[in-house]
């Protein structure tokens, strides 16, 4: 007679009760956060083509969306505008009454307990679609930080409880710090977008914040996809610099830098499951080829297992719900 293990891991995955009594990973709605667009207007809800399912909308769409996310135990929802006018130095992006800044104080009214984060960056707000001042056609670094922070406080007082800065600026983390806190705004904490990789996944974002640049590209700026070395540089200057919350983005093909940041530094971790990753499953799933609710649901326990903590995808209600 063969001689068979006494360990045999299977009687653990016999039943659903079983498997979750020793589940290792859990994935909760509350560590989910749900993008939104917000564009002026009333009753407006215009669908974003490359993204089937997401929609810039007025604010007051965008508040029915944060409630049905809000219901179904999501987390929060990351704010991104889509101004009236755009020029040269994006000096919309500081417009108190903007649709970011009016989209703010509806939710802390409407919504209290839902965390409002908003995300500063001025490639949404420039005519020329780059995340800060162009010179001689390259962004200036430290002529955007005084840009960046006055877009940060405009959100910060109009009641973000966070501000989550994107534009991969040196010392832009410092510099809002330094302007939220002499401002007296020393509860508004700052997730910054750390590891910002330029890639191809961003395309039907861009399609969605309006926000494609009209000349060159962000590589200039945003971080080479094979540094995983400087991510981690890249994140402590960061947290030097008095962030809160540190992300890395995109999720899905960056997982290796998600575990190295998160057992490095301890911080607590935000994963950006960007527009590229959600509208691949869609149309994989629009075709037959993949089971959309599996995916979805395994693609965001991948990035949880890599050690985010937040979670950021345009799959959060959804997700939330199943979850519950």
């Amino acid at each position: 007679m063969p001689e068979f293990p006494r360990y045999r891991p299977r009687r653990l995955r016999r039943t659903e009760a079983l498997r979750a009594l020793v589940r290792e990973t859990r994935l909760s709605p509350s560590q989910l956060v749900l993008p939104l667009f917000a564009r002026p207007g009333t009753g407006v809800r215009q669908a974003v083509q490359s993204m089937p399912g997401v929609h810039q909308t007025s604010v007051d769409e965008l508040v029915k969306d944060a409630r049905a996310a809000a219901d179904a135990g999501v987390g929060g929802v990351l704010l991104f505008g889509i101004p009236e006018r755009k020029d040269e130095q994006g000096t919309s992006a500081w417009d108190d009454d903007g649709p970011v800044q009016r989209a703010v104080r509806a939710l802390k009214q409407e919504l209290p307990q839902l965390v409002v984060v908003t995300d500063v960056c001025m490639c949404e707000y420039t005519s020329h679609g780059h995340c800060g001042v162009l010179v001689n056609g390259e962004v200036d670094n430290d002529a955007t930080l005084e840009l960046l922070s006055r877009e940060a406080l405009s959100h910060a007082r109009a009641g973000a409880d966070i501000v989550a800065p994107s534009d991969m600026m040196d010392g832009r983390v410092g510099a809002i710090r330094t302007a939220l806190d002499d401002a007296g705004l020393l509860n508004t904490a700052i997730m910054s977008y750390s590891a910002k990789f330029a890639g191809a996944f961003y395309g039907p974002f861009r399609d969605a914040a309006e926000s494609t640049p009209q000349s060159g590209d962000r590589r200039g700026y945003q971080m080479d996809a094979a540094n995983a070395e400087e991510a981690l540089r890249e994140t402590w200057l960061d947290i030097e610099e008095g962030a809160d919350i540190v992300m890395v983005k995109p999720a899905g093909p960056y997982l290796d830098v998600i575990a190295r940041v998160k057992a490095e530094t301890g911080y607590p971790l935000a994963a950006y499951q960007v527009s590229g990753e959600f509208a691949m499953i869609q149309a994989a799933a629009d075709r037959g080829w993949i089971d959309r609710e599996r995916v979805m649901m395994e693609s965001l326990l991948g990035i949880r297992r890599a050690g985010a903590d937040v979670i950021i995808t345009y799959f959060a209600t959804e997700a939330a719900r199943l979850l519950r």
